[in-house]
């Protein structure tokens, strides 16, 4: 039997936690909030009573907090404990440079740090779905797939640049953000007409605009360079029938994109692909 220790037990730690237990996993937890550990060992968790207690004899190590400033204080914390060779694994959502300094400094002090966040509710934790990310050596990559693999639904190695994992983690959720704001935006146009969000919503099981991201980021990568395919006029009359129909409703996204293509048309882009307008 493995024992694998998990620091930080909110609801995505205790999603990783209930899931590694299911496989048969011993697992000690740490969390700074004593009281979300009560429920993890009712399930056959044991709670230890520091860092270094929770990792000490542990196979691999897991870190679910915050950020950096938790990851900093608990990788501190948890260092007297921790024996040679063992994985740091980080899937806490960190930003990139302070991922890239915190991975060289423990490298240099003997610390196996990896750095790997993820995109995964509580739910893809228990039932191991989602995609979690990895960065760093092809070594690391080789020794933990499997170890990885069994608790997520997909494992993507993205190279041996130790901050690009931190970079699409939050590239990733700046999208989910921004899609969030757009549907708001959807369902004001819909309420501007009468139109109930359940029938509003109904569009999108059978469009499914996600399968078109690639083609939109190669577009806004070339910013309007390209022939037209849709000319920025058009889109920006499409505009302003979109905050019509919202009917004073409010919208998120769509005064900011308007106000960025008027700038474009200002520039003499209106014959140009609609994606100019993202050009600063």
């Amino acid at each position: 039997m493995t024992t694998i220790a998990l620091l930080g037990t909110g609801l995505l730690g205790a999603g990783m936690v209930e899931n590694l237990l299911a496989k048969g996993h011993a697992v000690r937890i740490w969390n700074r909030t004593r009281d979300k550990l009560a429920p993890l060992v009712q399930k056959g968790a044991v709670a230890a009573a520091d860092p270094a207690d929770c990792v000490r004899g542990a196979a691999r190590v897991h870190l679910v907090l915050a950020e950096d400033t938790a990851v900093d204080a608990v990788t501190a914390q948890l260092r007297p404990g921790l024996a040679a060779n063992v994985p740091v694994l980080d899937h806490s959502t960190n930003l990139p440079a302070k991922v890239k300094a915190r991975f060289a400094a423990l490298r240099q002090a003997g610390v196996r740090y990896v750095p790997a966040p993820v995109f995964m509710s509580p739910a893809n934790a228990r039932e191991a779905s989602g995609l979690m990310l990895l960065a760093g050596p092809a070594a690391d990559r080789d020794a933990l797939q499997a170890d990885l693999q069994a608790m997520t639904g997909k494992l993507l190695w993205v190279g041996e640049r130790v901050d690009l994992a931190a970079v699409h983690k939050l590239a990733g959720n700046s999208l989910f953000f921004a899609l969030a704001a757009a549907m708001a935006d959807v369902l004001a146009i819909g309420a501007g007409n009468d139109v109930p969000p359940e029938q509003m919503l109904a569009l999108f099981e059978t469009f499914k605009p996600g399968s078109a991201l690639p083609y939109i980021g190669q577009r806004v990568v070339k910013a309007g360079s390209g022939p037209a395919s849709f000319e920025l006029a058009m889109a920006r009359k499409d505009a302003r029938l979109m905050q019509e129909a919202a009917g004073g409703k409010a919208l998120l996204l769509l005064p900011h994109i308007a106000a960025a293509m008027d700038a474009a048309l200002q520039k003499g882009h209106a014959n140009a692909d609609y994606s100019i307008f993202v050009k600063r």
